[in-house]
């Protein structure tokens, strides 16, 4: 019963999503720059009443490129960009270590989506999980979240050269702004899905197992999926 009470999140990876990628990364505030369209969609995610939580890779701190006290201060000017805008980020999940460091909390592993899940208490089966690299979509997929691949930051790369996928993104979308169209779409479809089978469960007595998905409608959605 307590899982029914669980919540979705939308999960966001930070670089390339929100923000433009930097081959030397984003060591100070005057380097972060915003994707277009980004914060607008982030309000539009909180007005129709989803929680925003971001997801990232920041091994600059493990290289001592930059410091895990400066990577902070970009987030907070970041989080007080996007509530100015309308939006809300609910908590920034970051990981500081080097890839060679075999940590649990590095994307594609999914130690960060468990504790965001543990403190927030979520439903990942039902989140999304937004990014721009297949590391992002593969952490996803561990957790049974619902992945949308970006063509913005390194999203357009991967996307051109598929031979070393080991999975696949549920949907595919030019940005964070169509990613979130998306999922409204989506949550829209699901809604009016349920509604309709409770409608069935008051007036026919239908029994069964409950919503499950609203995949009729998913392959309706504007992005692409693959």
């Amino acid at each position: 019963m307590r899982q029914l009470l669980r919540t979705k999140a939308i999960f966001l990876d930070r670089d390339g999503v929100i923000c433009e990628n930097r081959d030397d990364y984003v060591k100070f505030w005057e380097e972060f720059v915003w994707i277009p369209g980004a914060k607008e969609a982030l309000s539009r995610l909180k007005n129709h009443g989803c929680i925003a939580i971001v997801i990232t890779n920041q091994s600059a701190i493990g290289r001592g490129i930059v410091s895990r006290k400066t990577v902070d201060e970009i987030h907070q000017r970041m989080g007080e960009e996007i509530t100015q805008a309308g939006g809300k980020i609910e908590k920034i999940y970051c990981c500081p270590h080097k890839p060679e460091d075999g940590c649990s909390c590095r994307k594609p592993e999914s130690g960060l989506l468990l504790k965001a899940a543990g403190d927030l208490e979520l439903d990942l089966r039902r989140s999304y999980l937004i990014g721009d690299k297949m590391t992002d979509i593969e952490m996803g997929h561990k957790v049974g979240s619902r992945t949308i691949m970006v063509k913005t930051g390194e999203g357009q790369n991967q996307l051109a050269d598929q031979t070393h996928w080991k999975i696949k993104p549920d949907y595919i979308a030019q940005d964070l702004s169509e990613a979130v169209d998306l999922i409204l779409e989506l949550d829209s479809a699901e809604k009016k899905l349920c509604c309709k089978d409770s409608r069935k469960v008051r007036i026919g007595g239908f029994s069964g197992e409950g919503f499950s998905s609203g995949s009729s409608k998913r392959n309706q959605a504007k992005a692409t999926y693959q």
